[in-house]
């Protein structure tokens, strides 16, 4: 039941990335470009997810999923040295590319060499990540 129900909201948010035009690379871009040619439409596309995801931690807290699991909690408001440097890195990433890893796995349905390269130094990165937060974690110590 648990790995239907990952299927299915798992094909159901890639719907959505390409039904809202989230796996063109364009598009993203053109929301960064707010100087040039500027796309607003991607505000649309967060605020559908944002709010609907704000009334699900309300409706959620205390209760069991179908699954029998608890929900997640709500991220804690923390701002510290691995939110500023995930941010800037996943950041630069998305300006460069156009693609997060959401949209990035969806456009593999349709194929391109772009998403496939984007994807494998998306997996080498998440791979070295913990490598490099430990380093990162030693140096700020021993300052």
């Amino acid at each position: 039941m648990r790995l239907f129900i990952a299927l299915l909201a798992g094909s159901l948010f890639g719907a959505g990335l390409l039904i809202s035009g989230m796996t063109d690379t364009t598009k993203v871009q053109g929301w960064l470009d707010v100087f040039g040619n500027w796309d607003p439409t991607l505000a649309f596309v967060m605020g559908g997810a944002i709010l609907p995801m704000l009334i699900a931690w309300r409706l959620t807290a205390g209760r069991k999923s179908l699954t029998g699991n608890a929900f997640p909690p709500a991220a804690k408001p923390e701002v510290d040295r691995k939110l500023v440097v995930g941010s800037v890195l996943f950041g630069m990433g998305w300006g460069l590319v156009g693609l997060c890893p959401g949209p990035a796995m969806a456009s593999l349905s349709y194929g391109g060499l772009g998403g496939v390269v984007f994807l494998i130094s998306m997996a080498a990165g998440m791979f070295v990540a913990p490598t490099f937060g430990a380093q990162l974690d030693r140096a700020a110590n021993a300052a």
